[in-house]
């Protein structure tokens, strides 16, 4: 979760940064049917969208080489140095919330407020694991959000390892009353992610005491990788956690040859009430269209074990500096562009979910929404979902970004807090 190189977070912004345009102005409200108006309609976007070059182009030079150059880096660096991790339900997020706040307030944005949500409160406590049988091996781990503690004494119970839920459910007999240790390939993110969300679940299912889920990561240095996971109210919760690739592997081998392997697990996990947070907002209002908004996102809340800098610090930050870097060259957008920082998303979107609820009664002003958190990497386009026409808009928005060479559009938007939006018709 180191903080990412200065040069890749400036050009990373812009690629927000040109949304303010909010386009169409003179088709608010229109539909784009397929019509013999169409095509000239369409002509007339195209022209509106190249005379924003040389704005493009201030906003472009302002951000990579001008006085705002480095700026969402420096933010971002006091902010998780001065912070921490912050973990939903905890006073770390509460004052990240805080500082977030007052920073926007100071920074001349408008309409700044707080928009209370109730989000889960799971702190992790002491945890090791230790391989008894065929030998002693400390083994990493990190329990999975939510989890249930073992009992004070901890579990001691043999292991088996499956490779998948389908060896796990043929092998069903001999799992009962042992540590389920899931070895799953790692194909992709969004595909294996459902051992860690599942794992316990399904091991319960066929009467495991605990699982232990390789990490969800395509590479490891002994590293194991929390994350939220989910239980179901009809199954037996039992303790789980992730532990590094290389322990997996080598537990896999070991079973393999047919090795006995016995683990003492100790978690000692706790789960409170619901706590009071809130979502962070801040907005530059349209000039002509105030009450359609195009909303930018990221999420202020993180995981305990590290500072959340890139996870997702960098992605609520450079939303931050799209609206600044607005402010700065003195424009006013058509449309309100609005900033939301998300709370709770690492428990499933909890703040996001609590905003739609919200504000879906005025989902027809919503005109797009964006979020960031695939990580501030060097840029080079955006994921978006939408219909036909409007990915021909988005395309002929991203010909601005030709100068930082940032203009691909790629086929789905992927992001837990805009997903609801998304899936109600709004582009993404």
């Amino acid at each position: 979760q180191a903080i990412c190189g200065k040069e890749k977070r400036e050009k990373m912004k812009c690629v927000f940064l040109i949304f303010f345009m909010n386009l169409l102005p003179q088709h608010a409200g229109k539909s784009l049917g397929r019509d013999d108006s169409y095509p000239k309609m369409f002509e007339d976007i195209k022209n509106e969208i190249a005379g924003y070059t040389g704005i493009a182009k201030a906003i472009i030079d302002l951000a990579v080489h001008g006085k705002a150059q480095n700026r969402s880096y420096e933010r971002l660096a006091v902010f998780a140095d001065t912070i921490g991790p912050r973990l939903s339900g905890s006073k770390n997020l509460d004052a990240a919330i805080k500082y977030m706040f007052s920073a926007l307030q100071e920074d001349g944005l408008e309409n700044v407020h707080l928009e209370p949500v109730k989000v889960p409160h799971w702190e992790r406590g002491e945890e090791f694991a230790m391989m008894l049988e065929p030998r002693n091996h400390s083994i990493a781990i990190l329990g999975l959000g939510s989890s249930v503690a073992t009992p004070p004494e901890g579990i001691t119970a043999e292991v088996i390892v499956v490779a998948s839920f389908d060896e796990l459910h043929k092998r069903a007999q001999e799992a009962k009353g042992k540590i389920v240790v899931y070895n799953e390939p790692f194909i992709n993110y969004g595909e294996t992610v459902r051992y860690r969300s599942q794992g316990a679940v399904e091991a319960a299912k066929v009467g495991a005491v605990a699982s232990l889920i390789r990490s969800i990561a395509s590479f490891s240095i002994h590293s194991p990788h929390t994350g939220w996971q989910n239980y179901q109210p009809d199954v037996p919760r039992i303790p789980t956690a992730c532990i590094s690739v290389e322990d997996a592997e080598m537990m896999s081998r070991m079973s393999f040859r047919g090795t006995k392997m016995v683990v003492h697990l100790k978690m000692g996990a706790k789960t409170y009430p619901d706590s009071p947070s809130f979502n962070t907002v801040a907005e530059i209002a349209g000039s002509k269209y105030p009450e359609q908004i195009v909303l930018v996102s990221g999420h202020l809340d993180s995981w305990d074990v590290g500072q959340g800098a890139m996870d997702d610090g960098g992605g609520a930050f450079i939303s931050w500096e799209a609206l600044s870097l607005i402010k700065d060259l003195g424009l006013r957008p058509k449309r309100t562009l609005r900033l939301v920082l998300w709370t709770a998303e690492e428990q499933g979107g909890i703040g996001a979910e609590q905003y739609y609820q919200l504000h879906k009664e005025n989902i027809s002003n919503f005109d797009i929404v964006m979020e960031s958190d695939e990580g501030t990497f060097t840029p080079s386009g955006l994921g978006f979902t939408g219909n036909a026409k409007a990915r021909d808009i988005v395309k002929e928005i991203m010909t601005l970004l030709q100068p930082i060479n940032v203009t691909d559009v790629y086929d789905n938007a992927d992001g837990t807090d805009i997903d609801y939006w998304m899936r109600d018709g709004v582009p993404g």
